[in-house]
Parts: C-alpha cells; structure tokens; sequence
C-alpha cells in the first residue's frame, strides 16, 4: 500500500462520479482512460517514499527484494483483480468478487481484511508524520530527540488523525483536493528532488556509504535478515483498487497488461533508486525505519551546500502524509458503507453525514486508530511499535489478497460462461499460473511477517510473535462474528447494492 498508498475503494465514488450520478443517465458520458494515464493513475496509487529506508539497509540486495515483489505479488495482483474487476463490475469490489465465488460471508471477510488492514497501517504512516514535523527544526540532534519521544508521537498521531477525519466530514470533494495536493507536495516532487539528488551526490564523487560489493540474491538461508523484506509486498499494495477502472481503457484487452507492464517498471525504478539514494547517503549501522529518509535529505542538501533545505524536505513530507491519510480515511470506510447497507452492519454503522461521509463508521475508526497509537507505549521504542504495526497490517492484507486469488481461480469453474471484457491470457492454465504465482508470493511474506527482526529492538521474541498472532487471530475472527449476527432487517431502503449473481451467494 504504497505502504500503504491507497485510492478509495472500489465501492467509493469520486468527487468526479459523484456529480455525474446527480445528473440524468442521458448526460453521463463515458470516460475513456488512455494506456499511459491508467499506468501513471497505478504509479501514484503505489509509490510512498517513507519505506525506502527499510531497504537501504540491504545494500544491492534490495533490488533482488524489489524485482521479486514486482513478480510474484505486483503482477499477479494487477492481473487477477483486472479480470475480476472487468466480469463483475457491480457495485462491491472485493467484496462482490469472493462472495460471487464462496458467498457473502467470505466476501465480507474479504472486504473487512482490506479495511482492517488500512486502519491498523494508519499509526505507521502517523508515525512518519510526527518524525517529518519533528525533523523541521534544528538541530538535527533535537530532532531526533524528539522523533524518539513517544508522548509527542502520542500527540501529533492523535492530532493529525482525528484533524483529517473530522476534515473528511466535509465531504469527498474536500478530501479529494487535499490527497491531490499532498500527492504533489509530498510524494511525486521529494521523490523526483531525492533522486537527483542522489545522482548529484555520486557526480560530485562524494563517499559512498552503502557497500557496493553485496550481492544481488539475498542469503536465503538467513530467514531473519529476510524479515523486513518481506514487507515491500505491501509497498505494491492497492492496485486492486484502480482494476475497476479497467472497462474505461481503451481496448482493455492490450493497453491494460501494457499498462501495467509499464507502471511495474517505473515503480520499480523509482524505488530502487530512491533507495540506493538513502542506502549512499546513510551507513548501513545508522539506518532507523523511522527517520532515516529524513537524515538522507538533510545529509544530501548538506552536500548540496543548502542544509536548511533538508528542513523544508521534511516539511513538504509531513504535508504529504495528511493528503495520504485525507484520501484513506474516507476511502476504505465508504465501501465498508455500502457493503453495511446492503445488510451487513448494524443502522448504528450506516448513519452519514449531510455530504454522504460514513460517519459512524469513521469514528469507529477513529476509535481503533486512537487505541493502537496509544497501545505502542508499551513497546521499547517508537520504531518497534512502526515494525509490529506494519506487519500486522501486512498478514491482514495478505490474508485478503490469499483469498481473492482462490477467488479467482474458482470462478473460472464455477461461472465459466461469464463474460470476461479483460481475461487473464491461457485459459484456465494461464489463471492458474498467475493465481499460484501470486499465492506462493503471498504465502511467503506470511510466513516471514511472524519472525522478529533481528535489526529492530522489539523486546522479547517471544511477545513479539504473541502480539502478532493474538492480533490477528482477533481481526480474522471479528468478520465472521459480525456476519454471524447480521439480520435481514439491517439492510437500508436506500441501498443500491445489487444482488450476488450466483445462487450460492444469495442469503
């Protein structure tokens, strides 16, 4: 999820289709997306800046771990949900696609992972937000000081968090406006400025920190070196959301698979060289998950000659945070909305606001998000508390992702006559080696999400796996109790959901 960059979810409207439903059906026209858009619309949806770091410290290797994720989660991914996205493109996204497969129960297991998993990422992202404020000041001893000091992270988490929900209550349009904008500020131009920045860095032959004889394949035998690799599958978190845009692209059947072969590569790139950026600027021993890009940008501009610049990198990273959060705030939740209207929530959870914002739902959130932040004090540092938040975030989605893929795979049996505009290429061998690809990608960052990693203090293994499962196993069951206690009578009169297609699904 850009770790997570995620659009609204497939069952959010922009502000854009917003005002369209408004209109007459005769007044609504089709828009046609090119390749090269649908490809930068993936790119923008993906790439996050804040995880570079997490990579820098494996050297060279780190493009072996970027180039594996691409293959074996990015591609798969893309093409699974594209098919998907194009046979069912009702209202529901991954909710509709399991629950066409395996019925509604599964379906809103699915559709409760995805969201679950955003809002345990939130204090991740927080958490990089109260590092880039605090790195706006000077010196750069204070600041680390004071990114380290849990009662100020406590304090700009919570106040970041609960500005932009209550923001989001002003309606999708605001919102919109002030994810473009931190997109711009914060994500797209530090990107493209670290990067020349470091090309700068190794022209003007400055000391290289990063050592360049490490080799490209990882030590596979090393399973606790691999940890913090295995959570770069989440940075190509997402692109699931932007498949249901696939019937909008012109001649779907070539341009989406270029498309998405062009947004893999230069997602890649920009990762790799934003890291190796880092990893030159920053020795291996001194690298900090939560700090790190901070120190690079201060040390580049340093090198620069124009140290305060660092402090305005900084600055412009913080603002991106709060349009990265804007958008996820409300996307995720307003899918939850739809799925709960159709009679899956409690009314309690259906109520929104005068612009059509969840907003009970997003207090629930808003609860949950205030309970974590405040939960990671009892973790030796502040980065111990990004690490185990980010993994548990990574098994949640991961699980969804398991699930969609079997999804995928069953329905090419199960409703084999459907029409497919986008159909993943050799028939139901070609669905099998892609469904396999990415679930052997999946399974494996599972399994290693689990082992603590030696580079982080996170107190006692241990505990550290005990917090890890006993989380999960509550987020993994919490669906299935809700479902079990669903009534009939819970589905609103305005609902717009239409009924599953399968008769397994009905009920």
């Amino acid at each position: 999820m850009s770790a997570i960059s995620v659009p609204p979810a497939a069952t959010t409207p922009s502000p854009r289709d917003v005002s369209a439903t408004a209109k007459p059906a005769t007044s609504k026209k089709r828009v046609v997306i090119s390749m090269m858009a649908f490809a930068i619309m993936n790119i923008t949806t993906i790439v996050s800046l804040r995880g570079l770091p997490t990579q820098a410290e494996y050297g060279l290797t780190s493009i072996f771990y970027y180039v594996f994720a691409a293959i074996f989660f990015l591609v798969p991914v893309s093409l699974v949900a594209a098919e998907l996205a194009s046979a069912f493109p009702k209202q529901g996204g991954v909710f509709r696609w399991v629950g066409e497969a395996f019925g509604p129960r599964w379906g809103f297991a699915a559709m409760y992972y995805q969201w679950q998993a955003i809002v345990i990422w939130f204090p991740t992202v927080l958490i990089f937000a109260a590092a880039a404020l605090a790195y706006i000041w000077w010196p750069q001893s204070f600041d680390e000081a004071l990114s380290n000091n849990k009662l100020y992270t406590i304090i700009v988490l919570l106040a970041v968090y609960w500005f932009v929900t209550l923001f989001t209550f002003r309606g999708m349009q605001a919102s919109s406006r002030l994810s473009s904008l931190g997109g711009l500020i914060g994500t797209i131009i530090p990107g493209a400025v670290l990067i020349l920045l470091g090309a700068a860095y190794v022209l003007m032959g400055k000391p290289i920190q990063m050592p360049m004889h490490t080799s490209f394949f990882p030590d596979f035998g090393d399973f606790h070196s691999m940890v913090l690799a295995a959570s770069i599958i989440l940075y190509f978190a997402g692109m699931e959301m932007q498949a249901v845009h696939v019937q909008d692209l012109e001649n779907p059947t070539r341009n989406y698979p270029l498309s998405i072969l062009i947004a893999t590569v230069l997602v890649v790139l920009i990762f790799v060289l934003g890291t190796l950026a880092v990893g030159m600027v920053i020795p291996k021993a001194a690298i900090d998950l939560n700090h790190s890009l901070l120190v690079a940008y201060r040390d580049l501009w340093v090198a620069m000659g124009v140290p305060w610049l660092g402090n305005v990198m900084a600055a412009m990273l913080a603002f991106g945070v709060l349009g990265q959060v804007s958008v996820i705030v409300a996307g995720p939740s307003t899918g939850m909305l739809a799925v709960g209207k159709a009679g899956y929530l409690p009314h309690v959870l259906q109520k929104t606001n005068a612009q059509g914002i969840p907003v009970s739902i997003l207090l629930l959130q808003g609860v949950v998000v205030t309970a974590l932040c405040v939960a990671f004090t009892v973790l030796p540092s502040v980065e111990s508390a990004y690490q185990i938040l980010s993994q548990m975030a990574t098994i949640i989605y991961l699980l969804m992702y398991v699930i969609m893929y079997v999804a995928a795979i069953r329905l090419r049996y199960s409703q084999p006559q459907k029409v497919r505009p986008f159909k993943i290429p050799g028939g139901n061998v070609g669905m099998w080696i892609v469904g396999v690809i990415g679930l052997a990608g999946a399974l494996l960052a599972l399994a290693l999400s689990f082992i603590p990693p030696p580079q982080i203090k996170t107190g006692s293994p241990v505990v550290y796996i005990a917090s890890l499962l006993i989380g999960c196993a509550v987020f993994v069951v919490i669906p299935f109790i809700i479902y079990a206690l669903h009534k009939p009578s819970w589905k609103s009169s305005d609902s717009n959901f239409e009924p599953f297609e399968t008769a397994k699904a009905v009920g």
